[in-house]
């Protein structure tokens, strides 16, 4: 298995897969771990990666030119535009970290663990263009219900999560299957009486708008230069500057989001 992280803090990585299984599994051979900096593939001398939200609003948003091209470098070709998409390779997944993805689960690790290769995207300021969630990213994914810094500390755990489940990364392969969350555990767990399973309580509030005392939505899409990137625009509403017209969008775009990634959220 290899994993390619994409980030504009490398150095973040330096200590935490020099440790316990992890590093046991690069020593075998089992995980292969890639960090690359995502500043390399700017063209301008600060190299900048971010720059203003389309529409108003606080906050810096990554662009999509330095992603797409990080991670056309490391697949060695591209992913096409909006007139040639390219097809995905079903064995390589291209995650998005946000805090506004699907949440990542026990579950998601054994699918991950039947990958050849994940390239991880850590997000960072305001948030990531949403050309890259649609058009680059295969899933965008979230550790929890609370808002972090940056993508780089729920890559390392996904790491983590998946790399155990790889054959060979343990000394006993029972072990993985004999702990919380297996498989076998969650048959168990499934098969006692309502009222006897217990879900465990959020961790904290999502990064999303409180719209009533009964519905939490994720953070509205964001968009930032060019407003044209590869034949994927950034929609209208957002350039036109009727700032009620912005805010009906987000809000809707809010709503459709959180319906797809999170439905448990969008609560009646």
């Amino acid at each position: 298995m290899r994993f390619d992280l994409v980030t504009i803090f490398p150095e973040f990585f330096a200590g935490p897969f020099e440790h316990g299984i992890v590093r046991r599994a690069r020593q075998a051979g089992v995980a292969e771990i890639h960090v690359q900096d995502l500043r390399a593939f700017t063209r301008d001398r600060h190299k900048t990666v971010d720059d203003r939200p389309f529409g108003g609003g606080e906050g810096m948003v990554l662009k999509p030119e330095p992603l797409f091209e990080a991670v056309e470098s490391l697949l060695g070709h591209g992913v096409g535009d909006a007139l040639r998409p390219t097809v995905a390779d079903p064995k390589t997944a291209i995650v998005l970290l946000s805090a506004a993805g699907k949440l990542f689960n026990q579950e998601t690790a054994r699918c991950y663990a039947q990958l050849d290769r994940i390239i991880f995207l850590c997000g960072r300021y305001e948030g990531v263009d949403e050309r890259v969630a649609e058009h680059l990213a295969t899933e965008e994914i979230s550790i929890g219900d609370f808002v972090l810094s940056g993508g780089e500390l729920p890559a390392a755990l996904i790491v983590d999560a998946v790399t155990r489940l790889l054959p060979g990364a343990l000394g006993n392969e029972a072990s993985s299957q004999n702990e919380s969350f297996a498989e076998s555990a969650s048959s168990e767990l499934n098969s006692l009486p309502t009222g006897a399973q217990h879900a465990a309580p959020l961790q904290g509030p999502v990064s999303s708008q409180s719209v009533s005392s009964n519905q939490v939505l994720l953070d509205f899409p964001h968009y930032t230069r060019p407003a044209d990137f590869r034949g994927w625009k950034v929609p209208e509403v957002l350039i036109g500057g009727n700032h009620a017209e912005v805010a009906k969008w987000r809000r809707a775009a809010a709503l459709e989001k959180t319906q797809r990634n999170r439905p448990d959220l969008a609560l009646p």
